[in-house]
Order: C-alpha cells, then sequence, then structure tokens
C-alpha cells in the first residue's frame, strides 16, 4: 500500500458501517484482533488477549522482522495456539474486513495516528498510554472515535481494578470530606541512554515504517528499542511513560477535568547523556476548585521499599493511599483506619474493552477520559521544556499563551498526516 494512503484505508474496509461490523461480530460472538507493535507491551499483552473467550487474535504487526518472528515463537510457546498471521504493515489487517479491533502497542508517535487509522477502517481500539504524542493528536482522536462511532480505551488498566474502583467509590461518596490534593509517584532505576553513533538501521527493521508520521531523522544508535521514550521526537519522558497511569487516578478520584496551570521543574541529573527528557521530575496541576495533582518521577532512584504509595489523596477528614491494587484509609492524624488488598491484574480492563464491543458493558477509560488524563502530561512536558508555568484554559485543556500552543501540536512527515 503506498503510504500516502494511510489515512484512508481500502474502501471495502470503510464501506463497512458500524451496524455491520456489529452483525459480523454478533455472528458468532468472536473478536477477531490485530495487534500492532510486538515490543514489550505487545508480547507481554498477547497472552492474556488470547486467554479471553472467544478472542482470536489474527495479526501481529511490526515493521521489525526480528521482533516479529520472535513474538510468534513466544506466543506460541507460551500459548499452544497458532501464530497469527505475521505483517510487517499494521495497515495489512486494516483492509481484513473479519477483523473487529485493534490493539496498538507501538510506540508513542504511533499511538494516535494509528487508532485513527484504525477508527477510519471500522476497528475498535485498546490504545496504549499515553493514547497520543501531543494534545492536538489527542483531540483528534477523540473526534474519530466520535465520528465512526466506534469505541477506543486506553491502557490506563487501573481504573478495572476492583478495589481501586472500591476506593474511589468511597471517595466520591465523602469518605475524606472535600478532597482537595492528590500526591502520587513513580521510581526507577534506569541505565544511561548514552551517546549515540550515527548508523544504518538494523537490516530486520523497516526504519521508515517504523518513522511512520514522525519526521525524518537519521538513525543513531541509542534511539531503539526502548530509549525512543527519552527524545521528544518519539516519546514523552516517563510522565507520559508511567506518570500516566498514576495521574489518571489521581483525576478520577478528584473528579478534575481539565487544568487551569501547570509547573514543571527538573532535569537529566543522573546522567550526561543524549537522554532529552528528565529523570527527576515535580510537575503540579493546579484545577479550579481549589483541587491539586503533585507528581514526582524519578527514572534513576527508589525510594526506600515500601515507604511510598503509588497514589494519596487528602481531604477534610483523613487522607487514603493507593498502591498496587489495594487500598488504605487514614484518619486526619495519619492513623490507620482501613487496609484492604486486591489484585493488580491487567486481565479485567481487557475483559471489559471486550464485553463492551460486545455490547455487555460500557467502557471503564473511554477515550474522552484517556484524553484528559493524557493531556495533563502534556502540559507538564511543555512547562519542563519552556522553563515556566503554563496557563490553561479550563474549557478546553490548551494552553493558552502562544508559545505553548506551538508545542500542542507538531509536523509530520508528508503524506503521514493523520486525518479524521
Amino acid at each position: 500500500m503506498d503510504r500516502r494512503a494511510f489515512v484512508l484505508t481500502s474502501a471495502s474496509a470503510l464501506a463497512l458501517s458500524a451496524t455491520s461490523y456489529g452483525k459480523i461480530l454478533g455472528a458468532n460472538d468472536r473478536l477477531q484482533l490485530g495487534i500492532m507493535g510486538m515490543g514489550g507491551r505487545g508480547n507481554e499483552m498477547a497472552p492474556v488477549w488470547a486467554k479471553l473467550n472467544n478472542v482470536e487474535i489474527a495479526y501481529f504487526a511490526d515493521p521489525d522482522k526480528d521482533r516479529l518472528t520472535a513474538a510468534g515463537a513466544k506466543f506460541e510457546k507460551a500459548t499452544k495456539k497458532p501464530v497469527p498471521k505475521l505483517a510487517k504493515d499494521f495497515r495489512s489487517f486494516l483492509d481484513d474486513k473479519n477483523v473487529d479491533a485493534m490493539f496498538c502497542s507501538a510506540p508513542n508517535h504511533w499511538h494516535a495516528p494509528g487508532a485513527i487509522a484504525a477508527l477510519n477502517a471500522g476497528k475498535h481500539v485498546y490504545v496504549e498510554k499515553p493514547c497520543s504524542h501531543n494534545g492536538q493528536e489527542g483531540e483528534w482522536l477523540v473526534t474519530a472515535a466520535e465520528k465512526h462511532k466506534k469505541l477506543v480505551q486506553m491502557g490506563n488498566q487501573r481504573r478495572s481494578f476492583e478495589k481501586i474502583q472500591e476506593a474511589i467509590k468511597l471517595i466520591h461518596e465523602g469518605e475524606l470530606g472535600r478532597v482537595y490534593l492528590a500526591q502520587c509517584w513513580y521510581q526507577n532505576s534506569r541505565g544511561a541512554t548514552g551517546t549515540g553513533m550515527a548508523k544504518d538501521p538494523p537490516a530486520a527493521l523497516d526504519y521508515d515504517l517504523w518513522q511512520g508520521p514522525a519526521t525524518r531523522k537519521p538513525f543513531r544508535s541509542n534511539y531503539l528499542h526502548y530509549t525512543w521514550h527519552w527524545f521528544w521526537h518519539w516519546g514523552n519522558g516517563e510522565l507520559g511513560n508511567n506518570g500516566i497511569h498514576m495521574i489518571d487516578v489521581c483525576r478520577w478520584g478528584l473528579q478534575a477535568e481539565y487544568p487551569i496551570q501547570v509547573t514543571s521543574t527538573g532535569g537529566r541529573y543522573r546522567f550526561q547523556d543524549d537522554q532529552e527528557t528528565p529523570d527527576t521530575n515535580l510537575v503540579t496541576i493546579v484545577y479550579p476548585d481549589r483541587k491539586s495533582i503533585v507528581w514526582e518521577g524519578l527514572s534513576c532512584n527508589r525510594f526506600p521499599e515500601g515507604k511510598t504509595p503509588d497514589v494519596l489523596f487528602h481531604g477534610e477528614k483523613g487522607s487514603l493511599s493507593i498502591s498496587g491494587g489495594g487500598y488504605r484509609i487514614y484518619d486526619e492524624k495519619g492513623k490507620e483506619k482501613k487496609k484492604v488488598d486486591g489484585s493488580a491484574d491487567i486481565t479485567p480492563h481487557v475483559q471489559n474493552f471486550v464485553d463492551a464491543v460486545r455490547g455487555s458493558a460500557k467502557l471503564n477509560s473511554p477515550i474522552t477520559e484517556g484524553h484528559k488524563s493524557t493531556l495533563v502530561c502534556h502540559l507538564g512536558n511543555i512547562a519542563y521544556r519552556l522553563g515556566r508555568l503554563v496557563n490553561v484554559d479550563s474549557e478546553t485543556g490548551r494552553p493558552v499563551d502562544e508559545e505553548a500552543a506551538k508545542l500542542w501540536g507538531k509536523q509530520y512527515e508528508k503524506g503521514w498526516e493523520p486525518k479524521v
């Protein structure tokens, strides 16, 4: 397929209305899935999809032939099921009218463009976090889902953890009184990104397809595979990589929509190398009605074990902490009142998407919610890159000044622009 046909997939796929797709799925209740991106996350999640009742993985797609074949072999060994069809280009399964949905686990710069292409082809989409590489893409993705009347769920799986749902319900019912602050953390002990060298891409990799909608950059030795996260051209740093999970829970508990101010401080403190995103980062998000979220991200340091929860809510009557899949409640003086353990299994979130596609459930994380949490990460990165506070329109979530607004979107490689 010519790359200029990226956003307008085959007429046969586009001709299928939401109703006809529902009939195809309803005929035998079997959901056929194509997976875009067979790196770490795609490999990890493929067996999760495969164990669901009446779900068939029809395709694996990845521009790296070595990763693609390795993923197939690993899947066969882990599940004892036949290897799905292997494709270099995910657009090949968008043209297959028997495929009902796509799971997008490609790099961040592909999340929204890939999802939009799938929606244009009449597919439902489960897209990994963050749901977009920039704020403009997130808005386009919401519009595309509404236009095509298809379901899009983001991979912020805590929305489907039973005990976290229970904790958030308690907060909303007034367990802590008026809740006004949510703190959250992420820690890791990552090594150096290093200093890259100009070289040819690996022979098995279609680097042009891997870049896709991103404007072209010559290949360097420290871009792939995971380290693309730390370059603004393709990634969103630790804030978009993992901070999104905790910030989403904070926003959910606070019942916060769009912020009014965002600040971000920190830098690349641990190593001196090519990494562009901070390894030490403190982001503060201020909402109307006297509510705030504070996120602290440490890529190269860990807190003492067991000392810091993932999320901590503060209210007039006490606090509630969330760690893993469980929670604890404390009184105003910090004394523990209640402890509840819970599972952190991702399967219920994936099952929720499948059930929603079948019409028997509502999405726990519809793209309208996923976008609102993701844009906070984009605003934090904009504030970091500008080195100052960013004021935000509380009706739209967009930055209000011209300099910040320039980072709300980006340029695309000619012929690869997402179109709704």
